[in-house]
Parts: C-alpha cells; sequence; structure tokens
C-alpha cells in the first residue's frame, strides 16, 4: 500500500507518532525512509482537516532532535567498532566509503556537517552516530542538531503542505496543469537531493587523506 494511503488510513494521533519515530529511529542511526514519511505526511495534513501540520512538524523535529542526541550517545560509547558492525549489518548504507565521505565531511565542515547534513539523506543517517565516535563537543552537537531539525523537518512540512494547498486548488481549476506542476515539483526536489548527495561523496572521493579524529 502506497504510505500516504496508508498514513490516510489510521488515526491523526498515529500519524504524528508514526512520523516522529521513523525519523527519530532514522536519526538514530537505523535506514529508514524517515524523508518519505515526512513528506508523504504534510502533504497528507494539506488535504486531511484533522492533521495539524504544525503539530506535525513539532513531532518531526523532536523525533529529528531526540534520534541524533541518542545516536550521538551511542556512537560515543560504541566508538569506531560500533561502526565496523553497523558495516557488517547494513553494508549497503555503513559501507567503509560511504563512513570515510561522511568522516571527511565532518573534518571538513564540524558542526555544520551535523545541521546541512539533515537535508542529506547519507549523512542524516551518519550524523549523530559518528559525531559522537568522532567525539563532537556535546553542545556543539547538540546547537546544530536542534537548528538543523527545525530547519529540515519544520521546513519541510510547510513547504510540502502549501505546495499541496495549492496542487489542490489548482486541480480543481486545471486538472491537468496542477498535475503536471506537482509532478515536476516532485521530480525537481529528489533530482537536487541526489545531486547534493552525489555531491558530497564526490567532494570525499576528491580528497584522500586519512580522516583525523576531532579533538575533545
Amino acid at each position: 500500500m502506497h504510505v500516504q494511503e496508508w498514513l490516510d488510513s489510521v488515526p491523526p494521533a498515529a500519524v504524528y507518532a508514526v512520523v516522529g519515530l521513523v525519523i527519530g529511529l532514522e536519526s538514530l542511526g537505523i535506514p529508514l525512509p524517515g524523508e518519505i514519511i515526512l513528506v508523504s505526511a504534510a502533504l497528507l495534513s494539506s488535504q486531511h482537516a484533522g492533521i495539524n501540520p504544525i503539530v506535525l512538524g513539532a513531532c518531526a523535529t523532536v523525533g529529528a532532535v531526540v534520534g541524533d542526541s541518542i545516536g550521538y550517545a551511542i556512537g560515543r560509547k560504541g566508538g569506531r567498532p560500533l561502526l565496523a558492525w553497523l558495516g557488517k549489518k547494513f553494508p549497503r548504507h555503513f559501507s567503509e566509503g560511504h563512513i570515510a565521505t561522511a568522516e571527511r565531511s565532518f573534518e571538513k565542515w564540524g558542526m555544520w556537517a551535523v545541521f546541512f547534513g539533515r537535508f542529506v539523506a547519507l549523512l542524516r543517517i551518519f550524523a549523530g552516530p559518528l559525531a559522537g565516535v568522532l567525539h563532537m563537543p556535546y553542545w556543539k552537537f547538540l546547537t546544530a542538531n536542534v537548528l538543523g531539525g527545525i530547519a529540515w523537518a519544520g521546513g519541510t512540512t510547510a513547504v510540502i503542505y502549501y505546495v499541496g494547498i495549492v496542487a489542490e486548488d489548482w486541480l480543481k481549476r486545471f486538472s491537468w496543469l496542477g498535475l503536471v506542476l506537482a509532478l515536476l515539483i516532485g521530480v525537481t526536489s529528489m533530482l537536487v537531493l541526489k545531486r547534493k548527495a552525489k555531491k558530497v561523496q564526490q567532494e570525499g572521493k576528491a580528497e584522500g587523506a586519512e580522516p583525523v579524529p576531532a579533538a575533545e
């Protein structure tokens, strides 16, 4: 069943809980489709009076911040053996290449990697655990984590909600034009995200230096 159809079949309270839980687990370091769930729920809120976009955005933000913080604590305690274990369990997401790319991003950008990493699928999974492994000072991590969570979760919810409102209004007036516009917006957003992720990976491959753990 399509994600949005499934979300539409459950009570609003369950939608808030699912969004917060999935995003929290993804931020913790478990590869889950957090962005797909958030976008689907935000679009649903534009068509469903029972789902408040403000509450939805708040739940997504809390899930992102809490999940990242737990991931940070686990990474700090588990260290590099944890990354090796994750590489065996989830080789597609935690391969040595992906870990090296993420580490180089942290070395180059520091706390900004946590903030902007929220918008890139690869770094969104790595940010919390890797910041803990590299012993990034927690106050820096928390600041970037909170700001990034608000910008990503709140911003995504707001943009998709208003796109849904506009698209629905246009669909009522010009059904085919509204459908094409909604499709173009969705494809463009996907291409932009993929381009950002590819750029991060290419920058990481271009730098041949070995990763240096961040200082306390």
